[in-house]
């Protein structure tokens, strides 16, 4: 093969990638895209949560709402889910004051998609504690799992569970 043959291959092959990493977060995006609606469940404590989501801005984003309450106290969240080129981010406005970013990967079979840390707003040395990572398991179109890993900045893990079914 001559060198234009190799080079026109290469363009075809780098194409090719480019159109699958978009079409896998596009994929993944839908995926968030289709949890539009009214969920129901428990967290691992048994304590009732509430989560909605709502498809947004023209498309380009879903907005998630989580009520909860832990100990009696209110624990109220919002997390936003983008395209951002051939990547789905999300940013979760925590109740611990800051707003991490993270980037979603998703399992082979489609049914997990994982959102891991990228950076992020208000974290700082006095206040590290932050969502480090986010596991979206998709039962059912009406019945899907959140699992929430809080990263303390002091070397542990807290780990939040909602089993969610969809009500509306």
């Amino acid at each position: 093969m001559n060198r234009s043959g190799i080079a026109i291959s290469l363009v075809v092959l780098l194409s090719a990638l480019a159109a699958y990493a978009q079409s896998s977060s596009q994929q993944s995006f839908d995926s968030i895209k289709a949890l539009s609606g009214n969920w129901e469940g428990k967290g691992e404590m048994n304590e009732p949560v509430h989560v909605s989501f709502k498809t947004t801005a023209g498309g380009s984003a879903v907005m998630s709402e989580i009520i909860s309450k832990m100990h009696g106290k209110s624990d109220d969240m919002i997390t936003m889910f983008n395209l951002d080129g051939d990547r789905l981010l999300m940013t979760h406005y925590c109740e611990a004051g800051n707003q991490p970013r993270m980037k979603a990967r998703t399992s082979p079979d489609g049914k997990t998609l994982t959102f891991d840390f990228v950076d992020g707003t208000n974290i700082t040395a006095a206040q590290p504690g932050h969502m480090q990572r986010v596991i979206f398991t998709f039962v059912d179109p009406n019945h899907h799992t959140e699992e929430w890993h809080f990263a303390t900045g002091k070397g542990n893990e807290i780990v939040r569970t909602f089993d969610l079914q969809k009500k509306s």
